[in-house]
């Protein structure tokens, strides 16, 4: 077993990095990763790692290709270098809703990901709220997939009372659900349909909402047009108040404005991917840090250890 322990970061999210290594009461390893002028990416690790069981920590959020480009050559760069063992640590997993063919002559994306991190040497891979579960069939090496639950529960019982828990559409119930029944708590399902072609969606909520506080619940906010539709329906439909939160806050093209202006009290999310521009200057967005989880579950991997006590 791996008796030398070493954290890597790229530059997506290099201040989760440091609090995942503070939590384990180690330095961040040092490398040197940037951009030619044309843009190709250098890599240069500066300290030995041989023998070492090594994390790189990477969300392969927005700018995702550059992301992705970083960690499979920071990878490589481990893997000439004779690291022993070199583990994903991906918050986030872009390209994770291509993970099926929807029509004819497309993509299963997520799985050509998969395929690039098991050939430049990945060994392990540990991510958080995969958009799809049975994306971790796509990898033919071990995968710990953790769930921002635990911090997300403790939020919300400390918050708020008298809450009912709704799901966006119909693909979220399961998650919903198992929100629902950890804080013994109403469950709503808001239903999306068009009856005719070019029609605008008609928005029915399934569930008692009225009177109580409304949290829609979701893996991700991109671009927040379901979120802010299904807000604005639930509080037609007697909600006290509506909160969301989420794992992933990719927010991409108008989400902050949109959340800025709709009826959500406030946007809960993780810092799994960082927040960027105006999302930094949103005052209904509340980051909650996942950083101490992704510490613990490096911790149990290092040593050998189980990792389902970080479940709740």
């Amino acid at each position: 077993m791996p008796n030398i322990i070493k954290v890597f970061s790229g530059n997506a999210n290099p201040v989760m990095a440091r609090e995942i290594t503070d939590f384990l009461n180690i330095p961040l390893s040092e490398a040197e990763v940037k951009q030619f002028s044309d843009g190709e990416i250098f890599v240069e690790i500066k300290e030995n790692v041989r023998g070492a069981d090594v994390f790189v920590v990477q969300p392969t959020c927005t700018p995702v290709n550059d992301n992705l480009m970083e960690l499979v050559i920071m990878v490589d760069a481990l893997r000439r270098a004779s690291a022993r063992r070199i583990t994903a640590v991906v918050p986030y997993y872009g390209y994770a809703r291509q993970d099926r063919k929807v029509a004819p002559r497309v993509p299963i994306s997520a799985k050509v990901v998969a395929e690039m991190f098991m050939a430049v040497g990945v060994r392990r891979v540990l991510s958080m709220d995969l958009h799809a579960g049975q994306i971790q069939g796509f990898f033919n090496i071990p995968v710990d997939h953790l769930y921002a639950a635990p911090v997300i529960l403790e939020y919300i019982k400390d918050k708020f009372s008298d809450v009912v828990m709704v799901s966006p559409d119909a693909g979220g119930v399961e998650r919903t659900r198992a929100f629902a029944k950890r804080l013994n708590a109403g469950l709503a399902i808001i239903d999306k349909r068009r009856d005719r072609p070019n029609e605008c969606e008609a928005m029915h909520v399934i569930g008692d909402v009225k009177g109580k506080t409304a949290i829609l619940l979701d893996d991700m906010v991109d671009t927040a047009g379901t979120l802010c539709n299904g807000a604005a329906t639930l509080m037609k439909h007697g909600a006290k108040e509506v909160h969301a939160c989420c794992s992933h806050p990719v927010l991409s093209g108008p989400a902050v404005e949109r959340l800025t202006n709709s009826v959500i009290s406030s946007l809960v999310v993780t810092n799994s991917i960082p927040l960027r521009g105006d999302a930094l200057q949103c005052e209904k967005i509340k980051v909650l840090s996942v950083s101490k989880l992704l510490a613990d579950a490096i911790d149990c991997i290092h040593t050998e250890g189980s990792i389902s006590s970080l479940f709740v």
